[in-house]
């Protein structure tokens, strides 16, 4: 324990109340670069804390009223010696905090590991709001607690198999009893849906620990770096629609949500994507759309083929740059959601079954592209991709013959001289 610093000039009321009140504190060492300070009022004097943070700076506090006339309390007023204790545990708690672990003196835990994750997220990704919801749906109901240190494979995998067991949510009001989905466990389809999404759930978990313990919070990545993710989970099934269903499609769209089919159709861009577009950002002479903020927060220039100058020229002849480049019928911008009722009516109007959703055309768009010879680095770059891997795995399988086309065309040939032996 700290021993107690003594100081004739402020450890006793007697000796205060012989100081000038001054606008500047009395100062008194305690620890190195932490000080007690006492500031003189004409009612009475404060207990202040000085502490140092580096490069020649000081923070102050002020803490609470000195026993000056009133008796020591230890919570409202204090005298020299309990000022002195709070001040080294606010300064423990401060240091705690600026290293990123909780004030007290505790254990990190789960909870907040994933509490600093996603502040992380909120202020450098679009995906805090998804990775919350998970968090709290499915890993701090039965992990939060528990320190990350206390972490073991056995038991992480012990919470991934009951991830991938549970039944999906239903959407419900704020407050109202959670409602879950019916599930058939002898459905393949269903149970590689539930283990995808508990796959989704594990990238969320490690992503967080792996920051802790880049951070030097938690001293070991070894318990979940043992962890797997279900394997031949993510091979999810990929809807597009075929070209006559695609000009079905636009027909049967009404209004100005026909020019949104067609955007999505002919450029593969998000529906998110679209609704921002502004006029400008359609360059005529390049034949590019312009995105400047995607779902990874980066910007990028969608090429567009023929079809596509031609439809965006059209439909930006005349307009200020600054306008809504494809917008609803009152001129307003599209909201979240406000696809999802004409899709699925111009889908009935089409007899296309099932129906599709609106991101089934950013799939028609990367699969017909993909079957007609373009390679997977030109789409993945104008999908948005960093790299080729979400191509790959979602429509590679399409790309069999432009594989085939490229090796031929591009394979070394040797010009060794051929057996003029002819087989039997």
């Amino acid at each position: 324990m700290a021993r107690t610093v003594r100081d004739a000039n402020l450890e006793t009321r007697t000796a205060r109340s012989r100081l000038k009140a001054a606008s500047k504190p009395y100062y008194r060492a305690i620890d190195p670069g932490l000080h007690i300070g006492y500031r003189k009022g004409v009612a009475g004097g404060k207990w202040v804390m000085r502490w140092y943070v580096g490069e020649g700076d000081y923070k102050l506090e002020t803490l609470t009223t000195a026993d000056d006339s009133a008796d020591a309390d230890g919570v409202a007023v204090l005298d020299f010696r309990q000022a002195q204790a709070m001040i080294r545990e606010r300064h423990v708690e401060y240091r705690r905090v600026a290293r990123g672990l909780p004030a007290k003196d505790g254990p990190y835990t789960v909870s907040a590991c994933l509490d600093e994750y996603i502040a992380f997220l909120e202020g450098n990704r679009k995906s805090a709001r998804d990775a919350r919801y998970r968090c709290n749906a499915l890993i701090v109901p039965t992990l939060g607690d528990i320190a990350c240190v206390d972490l073991t494979a056995t038991r992480l995998r012990r919470w991934l198999e009951d991830a991938a067991t549970t039944a999906p949510r239903l959407r419900s009001r704020k407050g109202a009893e959670t409602r879950y989905r019916e599930i058939d466990d002898d459905d393949d389809e269903q149970r590689r849906r539930r283990r995808a999404s508990a796959n989704r759930v594990l990238t969320i978990l490690k992503a967080a620990l792996n920051r802790a313990w880049r951070d030097g919070k938690i001293a070991s990545d070894d318990a979940w770096r043992r962890v797997e993710p279900f394997e031949e989970a993510d091979a999810a099934r990929v809807r597009y629609l075929a070209i006559d269903e695609c000009r079905r499609l636009i027909n049967a769209a009404e209004g100005e949500f026909r020019d949104l089919i067609r955007g999505a159709l002919l450029t593969g861009c998000r529906f998110g994507e679209l609704a921002a577009l502004q006029v400008h950002d359609f360059n005529r002479d390049a034949g590019t759309l312009h995105i400047r903020t995607s779902k990874s927060g980066k910007g990028r220039h969608v090429v567009l083929n023929d079809e596509g100058a031609e439809f965006f020229g059209q439909i930006t002849a005349g307009r200020a740059g600054i306008e809504l480049l494809l917008r609803k019928t009152d001129g307003n911008r599209w909201g979240k959601s406000n696809q999802t009722r004409p899709m699925a009516e111009a889908c009935g109007r089409a007899k296309i079954v099932p129906a599709a959703n609106f991101h089934a055309l950013r799939h028609t768009y990367a699969s017909h592209s993909v079957m007609a010879g373009a390679p997977l680095l030109v789409v993945a770059k104008n999908l948005g991709h960093s790299d080729t891997r979400m191509v790959e795995k979602h429509y590679g399988h399409l790309s069999d013959s432009y594989i085939a086309d490229a090796i031929r065309a591009a394979a070394p040939r040797f010009g060794a001289e051929s057996s003029k032996v002819v087989p039997l």
